[in-house]
């Protein structure tokens, strides 16, 4: 079943405790299976979906071995839900509301209108987006699309237009809706800290591990991304306030504004002439993130739980069927109601014991350690940690009130992470001695003192073999145990990188749309932070952009900063260099496709001053490392 040669079997202790999981876990109750299977119409002939350069950017049959029974190697909570979440094809919600489920990480939600269809959240990529609407029209003809809606700004919710819509459908008047917000946040989360977020995303979803018991089953939330281009077309109609009612195409929609619960910008949807409520990705079937383990910006439980209660007091009255933009829907009202308090006590639950165990001193670590759940959550299956965990929560919470630091002096300047474990390892009675004790602790099943000791040796000497052998090993047992998607994807892809050396990053959101779609004022931003600060320590350089038909602006870079100023007013100096030019020409420039030579080169550029300050000011930008180390210094 599993393709992963190198992994290692499950170590007793872990296998017990997947199988004691069996025995304590309600898998009598199969609701989720009826829900997850209901409304099924049918799904693609081929397996692989393909972009339009031939590449394949998707399988949907590379999870059937979750058809067989659960493994020693995956918690049997995370392999119910993962073949749960796996499921594939068109599926009807009510009549006149699809969902194509099972093609990327997310849903492609479409309604019927008069004249055609709106699209909502179109997938990561093109292909795969484009292959959900082909198979929509296979079963329910071959409706126009007539507009698209996303949700929110995360990319899985827009990535895929371009496989809808075409810019000239939009300069025709087909409007894109999304929540007041979005395009600053959809491009800003994957452009400033965009590598480093991608980086750790790879280990996050698993991508550069096989499909198998002993690798990569699913992520929780999906099964992972797909892995085409990303695109972005942007919004023409901004949805700014709760209770704004819009009609497309025939369709009717009260929008609930949901900002800073799953993303900075969000929005719910209810169709009162369907009966139906879109909880985008506010209430879904697992314990959601409040600060994922890609990175972003935490999370506030405790307004997300309000927005519950709001959605609850505005919606469910009038509602027969909650959908998400992720796994399957909750009929009846009851069970709508239910669903969504549920998911509200989830939220506000861990927002107040964090904040009361904080209160009573105690840290990040010791409040994870200390948080258990009520019983009747517990017993809720969908307000388990698969995509996120109570532990990494509840440090998200504590970090949104009091930062990194705990307050205690002891780690107010500790030494840096290879500094620290030389010394670790020197104290410990060198690397031969730790690794003797901690295989001892892994025979014993300690796997989590084996990884945190043994990471000590590896940032200490990074070329020590049994020290990554023996890290691999540890990791391995704990992704085998872990009931977390992204969890066990982490600790497996660390194995992976362990044994094998980097294996990249298959994803880049910074895509040439979403670089596109940066505003002035952010793309010199993203320059800024690209800026190696001790090298331009001594540089001063001042550049006036006199762009045609806009504001002029001035880039100088003093003291290792470069900042930037609209207008020309004090705060802008004295520039060294003047350049009259177009908008496209600047972008071009600041965006890298044109060369500072290339760019003075150009009848339509007017220059005054010195010229070559241009490339000067230029070369002090460093490149981000899309393929830094992470479980090695």
């Amino acid at each position: 079943m599993s393709r992963n040669t190198d992994a290692r079997p499950a170590e007793q202790k872990i296998a017990q405790a997947n199988r004691a999981a069996r025995e304590h876990l309600p898998f009598d109750d199969t609701q989720d299976l009826e829900d997850a299977r209901r409304g099924f119409l049918g799904t693609a002939s081929e397996n692989v979906i393909r972009a339009e350069d031939g590449s394949a950017v998707w399988d949907l049959g590379a999870y059937g071995f979750l058809s067989q029974d659960c493994p020693d190697t995956v918690n049997p909570s995370l392999w119910r839900q993962s073949r749960l979440v796996a499921d594939h094809g068109l599926f009807e919600v009510v009549e006149g509301i699809y969902q194509v489920r099972g093609f990327d990480l997310s849903n492609m939600t479409l309604v019927e209108g008069e004249r055609g269809v709106l699209v909502i959240d179109p997938l990561v990529c093109a292909g795969t987006a484009a292959a959900a609407l082909a198979l929509y029209r296979a079963h329910r003809g071959d409706r126009p699309v007539t507009g698209v809606l996303y949700t929110h700004s995360h990319v899985d919710h827009f990535g895929g237009v371009r496989g809808v819509v075409a810019d000239e459908d939009v300069a025709a008047g087909l409007p894109i809706l999304a929540p007041e917000g979005f395009l600053e946040h959809a491009v800003s989360e994957n452009v400033y800290a965009g590598t480093a977020m991608s980086r750790r995303a790879a280990y996050m979803y698993g991508a550069a591990l096989p499909k198998g018991e002993r690798g990569q089953v699913g992520a929780g939330l999906g099964q992972t991304v797909s892995t085409g281009a990303v695109g972005l077309i942007p919004p023409t109609l901004d949805i700014t306030r709760t209770g704004q009612t819009e009609t497309v195409d025939g369709i009717r929609m009260v929008f609930q504004l949901t900002p800073g619960t799953e993303a900075p910008a969000e929005l719910n949807i209810h169709f009162p002439d369907l009966r139906a409520l879109c909880m985008a990705e506010n209430a879904t079937h697992n314990l959601h993130n409040l600060l994922t383990l890609r990175g972003a910006e935490v999370r506030d439980p405790r307004v997300w739980a309000r927005y519950l209660t709001e959605a609850i007091d505005l919606f469910t009255d009038s509602s027969d069927v909650a959908f998400a933009s992720h796994h399957w829907p909750v009929w009846g009202q009851d069970r709508v109601q239910r669903f969504l308090s549920e998911q509200r006590d989830l939220y506000a639950y861990l927002h107040d014991q964090t904040l009361r165990m904080l209160n009573q001193g105690m840290t990040a670590l010791e409040i994870a350690e200390r948080m258990e759940m009520p019983p009747a959550l517990e017993r809720a299956w969908h307000t388990h940690g698969y995509y996120g965990s109570v532990s990494h929560n509840t440090k998200a919470v504590y970090q949104r009130y009091l930062g990194w630091f705990d307050g205690n002096p002891a780690h107010l300047w500790e030494h840096p992470p290879a500094e620290a474990s030389s010394r670790y390892v020197e104290f410990m009675g060198g690397a031969d001695e730790v690794l003797r004790r901690a295989r001892q602790s892994f025979e014993a099943g300690d796997f989590r003192w084996v990884v945190q000791v043994v990471n000590h040796v590896i940032f200490a000497d990074p070329d020590n073999a049994p020290a990554r052998e023996l890290q691999a090993d540890a990791f391995e047992q704990l992704g085998y145990g872990s009931e977390n998607g992204t969890w066990r994807n982490f600790y497996l892809s660390g194995a992976l990188e362990l044994r094998h050396g980097s294996v990249g990053t298959p994803t880049a959101t910074a895509s040439p749309d979403v670089l596109a779609a940066l505003t002035l004022d952010q793309l010199y931003d993203s320059l800024a932070i690209r800026v190696n600060g001790p090298r331009a320590w001594d540089a001063d350089i001042t550049v006036l952009f006199r762009i045609r038909g806009g504001d002029p602006v001035t880039l100088r870079l003093h003291n290792g900063v470069l900042t930037h100023t609209t207008g020309t007013g004090p705060s802008a100096g004295r520039p060294d260099l003047e350049i009259a030019l177009d908008e496209p020409a600047l972008r071009a420039l600041l965006l890298g496709s044109v060369g500072p030579g290339e760019l003075l080169e150009r009848k339509d550029v007017e220059v005054t001053g010195e010229a070559t300050l241009l490339a000067n000011l230029l070369g002090h930008l460093g490149a981000p490392d899309p393929d830094f180390a992470v479980v090695t210094p």
